[in-house]
């Protein structure tokens, strides 16, 4: 009880900071949950044993970051994105509904291979050049690229549907065969929104701008005197398109580490188009403010997942809801953990959540008749719809830095959408009978 107890102090004293912005996130994530843990009576050895193990998740996610973060510096500092943008926005005119509609589409395509960290990477820097040239929120690129990544990630090589497939020691294929229709029902809501989110921006951009419209041409000019133009490699454009090419091929069809590929790719990127030392010193000076805040950031949170989730305080809490619902409710505990799947999964990351959590779920619920691939399927929704929210999961933080927002921000814009996304693919599973 005193762990719960603790947890939840921890929790939402955590998440009160960081959005009313009264400390860093990597504030919070380093020392409060090691106050919880010295106040659940856990010694400063086994403290030590829980950051370590924490770290030990962590760290690749943080190399990934800075190796990223570099190689579409460098290609965006050769001109790489310029004709692409171009093309795309001369193509779409002042159709801002066609630009948010081809984000959640890129992004939809992107996740095939079930990664997020891969899908960031090959929908942010392709579509953020184009949101500022249109000065389109940042945050909608952020919400429509997590709704379409939370909803294709129920495919059975992604890692949700892998542990809650493991946790109840059933095919993974099945499971996501027998969901494929509320996936489809998903995406088609997400490809709604995209229209809904270039509506409001429309109309949004019709009050700021002292013209009705803003065309391609001034905004093109707004950019590109912002550009140093010194550094463009337009001679280098189809190698470097090649490079970055192979380096999406390389994540998406091989099992490489990513952050090996984008290593190798940034050293490669380097060599062909600024070959000079103290040049290349120079720009990685430029690129790092863009690299160490989210770093920073993403190493504190290895602190507060491997303390939470090896004290086994994230049980402890779990384990506290459920004895709080009443009885009447009980029999009807799989959907209630859908309906909050997303603010559950979004505080306790995939592992406790599918692991701890949903071994108590089916205990609770098979007396009454409730199967465990019905817990499941109820339980994958929400968690996975909101995956992009959360601070538990590494690549939220690869997420905002590639788009340069604040982690507060995006919680606090995308969170309410993808939860209310992930009720309705709840009812209509209902509905249909797959929950």
């Amino acid at each position: 009880m005193l762990q719960a107890l603790v947890g939840y102090c921890v929790i939402f004293v955590m998440m009160g900071m960081i959005l009313k912005k009264k400390a860093s996130a990597a504030f919070c994530f380093a020392l409060l949950p090691v106050i919880g843990a010295i106040f659940c009576g856990f010694g400063y050895k086994e403290i030590l044993g829980f950051i370590n193990k924490g770290e030990g998740t962590i760290w690749k996610t943080a190399v990934l970051f800075i190796f990223s973060v570099c190689y579409f510096s460098i290609m965006n500092d050769a001109g790489l994105f310029e004709p692409l943008v171009k093309g795309l926005v001369k193509k779409a005119g002042n159709n801002v509904i066609f630009i948010m509609v081809a984000t959640s589409l890129i992004a939809m395509v992107g996740h095939m291979d079930g990664a997020s960290a891969s899908t960031y990477l090959i929908t942010i820097p392709v579509m953020l050049p184009i949101f500022k040239r249109l000065r389109l929120n940042p945050l909608m690129l952020l919400l429509l690229v997590g709704l379409s990544t939370g909803i294709m990630n129920l495919v059975p090589w992604g890692g949700p549907t892998i542990r809650a497939a493991t946790a109840i020691n059933y095919d993974a294929t099945q499971l996501w065969v027998e969901m494929i229709p509320m996936q489809v029902f998903g995406l088609i809501v997400s490809i709604v929104g995209a229209v809904i989110c270039g509506r409001i921006e429309k109309k949004r951009l019709e009050k700021e701008c002292s013209n009705e419209e803003l065309t391609a041409d001034d905004s093109e000019n707004s950019v590109e005197t912002k550009m140093d133009l010194s550094l463009r490699r337009d001679n280098l454009f189809w190698v470097n398109l090649a490079l970055t090419i192979c380096v999406i091929v390389l994540l998406v069809v091989t099992k490489i580490t990513p952050f090996i590929i984008f290593m190798f790719g940034t050293m490669f990127a380097f060599a062909i188009n600024y070959r000079d030392q103290s040049l290349q010193s120079s720009l990685l000076k430029k690129y790092a403010p863009s690299c160490i805040d989210l770093t920073v950031t993403l190493l504190c949170a290895g602190v507060f997942l491997g303390v939470f989730a090896n004290a086994g305080i994230i049980t402890k809490m779990a384990q506290v809801l459920i004895n709080l619902l009443p009885p009447f409710l009980t029999r009807y505990l799989h959907i209630i953990m859908g309906v909050l799947g997303a603010p559950i999964g979004m505080i306790m990351g995939p592992d406790p959540y599918y692991y701890a959590v949903m071994p108590l779920i089916i205990e609770t619920v098979a007396p009454y008749g409730v199967t465990a691939t019905d817990v499941a399927h109820a339980m994958l929704i929400g968690e996975n719809v909101a995956l992009s929210v959360s601070p538990c999961v590494a690549t939220t933080f690869l997420g905002i830095g590639l788009a340069g927002v604040e982690l507060n921000d995006h919680i606090k814009f995308t969170f309410k959408w993808e939860w209310l996304v992930s009720i309705i693919m709840l009812v209509f599973a209902i509905v249909i009978g797959i929950v």
